[in-house]
């Protein structure tokens, strides 16, 4: 029997750290002996990040930032003492030029995401007509294009986009800031994330503030002014002004940045042109002026040579990436035109088709009507042919009576002319017989006047025979024979005789007055 024997191999001893990014967490367990790079590329290799030169592990120390040290061990370093221990993955150097430098899309989105920030923060200073600008490709960024019927009123209530300083610059409420994103997010159809996203970058870039890193120093008067560290160069600035700076240093006009202790000087590389020198407040902030400076120099330097083979690569890589991409966005694009067309056509079938049930049915409904009009109509048809008749008849009877109308209004017509006439004829016998009436007025009174005469010459006469014989024959006055009436009498009735005379006239012009009365009373032609 052999006892087994067990070799148990040793487990390195690891200590665990906490990276943030600007947007996630992650956890990682390191071994001891690690140094900073191996630390920062894991994460790297955790992001997919390639273009690493951009970017450090910065951590925070008795109140001060500083950045990790890759050619030393982690723990060897003047780190935090707590459990994780907790890094911040952040950009330590910036490029020039985004749009020519920036390859990698996770790269623009680590910048986008920091950049964002540091302009919320007041880091950097926006105008806020640009802010505002910033704000809607953001929008843009995170929302895809601007839709009304998704994109409701009150959708970035929960999203930060201005800085506080612009939110109380102006007296504008929420929904007012958001009309003015929305009406610039408008206007972004058809940008994709990341041109978004470099969009925001290219608008940052121009800004006075944007990637450089402030130090607080004094000149050899004790002078408090600010130090300026970016891609660019080195810059002096007022103590109260980080937008223009007083002096500057351009990384292809210095030779040499040096310090010693608190002293940092720099050498220009005209011999002649008057070193440069500042005092900071600690050793520590004097050597991570220079780690930045070395940093920046070093990207400053390579952007003016020829691009190293991976360079080469990426960018092949990047530009071979953003034309796939910019195919499958215009895929992409083209779907959602068609899958929009589609869907409006859709929209606009059951559109037609609600129109069409609604016609149909208004259809069914008027045919009803229509059915019920029929039957009412024809009801009517039926009472209008009976008044139609009746109509009829009472139009015969009515032309009847018309026509008897006429022939009695052609003899009320003819009567009318004959009595007109009549009375004409019985106007012109009026006016004869008021003439005849005068002239026989007239004649009667002459007649009168003869009868009186006559009758008086007959008194005279009978006088005068009385006298005669009263002188003549006296013997004969008491004659029993000749009595003075009875030779009245004679004489008389010779006077009779002619009065009868007359009076036959008269009672022949009576008649023939009688008989023209008679004969204009009915009509007898004369």
């Amino acid at each position: 029997h052999f006892g087994a024997i067990y070799f148990k191999k040793k487990q390195p001893k690891t200590f665990k750290v906490k990276i943030i990014t600007v947007d996630a967490e992650m956890e990682f367990s390191c071994e001891m002996k690690w140094k900073g790079k191996d630390l920062f590329d894991l994460v790297c290799r955790a992001l997919g990040l390639r273009e690493t030169w951009f970017f450090g592990l910065q951590y925070t120390v008795k109140g001060m930032c500083t950045w990790l040290k890759m050619d030393k061990k982690v723990l060897d370093q003047e780190i935090p003492k707590e459990d994780p221990i907790s890094f911040h993955f952040l950009a330590k150097f910036y490029p020039e030029k985004v749009e020519e430098e920036l390859l990698q899309e996770i790269t623009q989105h680590l910048f986008f995401l920091q950049v964002k920030k540091q302009i919320l923060d007041e880091e950097i200073y926006c105008s806020p007509e640009a802010t505002v600008l910033l704000a809607s490709y953001a929008v843009q960024a995170k929302y895809g294009d601007y839709d009304p019927n998704f994109h409701e009123p009150g959708f970035l209530a929960h999203d930060e986009l201005l800085p506080k300083r612009v939110l109380r610059q102006y007296q504008l409420t929420a929904e007012m800031w958001e009309e003015k994103i929305t009406a610039w997010y408008a206007e972004h159809r058809g940008i994709a994330r990341d041109e978004a996203e470099m969009n925001y970058l290219k608008i940052a870039q121009d800004l006075e503030m944007y990637g450089v890193n402030y130090f607080p120093i004094q000149n050899k008067n004790h002078t408090d002014l600010l130090l300026g560290v970016d891609a660019k160069g080195i810059h002096i600035y007022s103590i109260n002004n980080r937008f223009s700076p007083n002096k500057s240093f351009e990384w292809s006009a210095i030779r040499n940045i040096s310090y010693s202790e608190k002293e940092l000087t720099i050498k220009p590389l005209d011999k002649k042109a008057e070193v440069f020198k500042f005092f900071s407040s600690q050793l520590k902030v004097n050597k991570l002026i220079l780690q930045l400076c070395i940093g920046n120099h070093d990207l400053f330097m390579r952007r003016r040579k020829v691009d190293s083979i991976e360079i080469q690569q990426m960018k092949a890589q990047a530009r071979e990436e953003k034309a796939r991409k910019k195919m499958e966005n215009q895929r992409l694009a083209r779907e959602k035109q068609l899958r929009e067309e589609a869907e409006r056509a859709k929209e606009e079938l059951e559109r037609r088709l609600f129109q069409l049930e609604d016609e149909a049915r208004q259809a069914n409904e008027a045919l009803l009507r229509s059915q019920e009009a029929a039957e009412l109509l024809a009801e009517k048809a039926q009472i209008a042919e009976e008044e139609a008749k009746l109509l009829a008849q009472n139009a015969a009877e009515a032309e009847q009576e018309r026509q008897r109308l006429e022939i009695t209004a052609l003899k009320t017509k003819e009567e009318k002319r004959l009595m007109e006439q009549k009375m004409r004829e019985a106007e012109l016998i009026a006016v004869k017989l008021v003439k005849e009436s005068d002239r026989r007025a007239k004649e009667a009174e002459h007649l009168k006047q003869d009868l009186h005469e006559a009758r008086e010459a007959e008194r005279k006469a009978k006088q005068k025979l009385l006298d005669i014989n009263r002188l003549n024959y006296p013997h004969m006055v008491k004659y029993p024979q000749y009595s003075p009436a009875e030779t009245r009498d004679a004489n008389f009735d010779k006077g009779s005789i002619k009065l009868d005379l007359k009076d036959i006239d008269l009672k022949r012009l009576s008649f023939e007055i009688e008989k023209e009365r008679y004969h204009y009373a009915y009509g007898v032609n004369t």
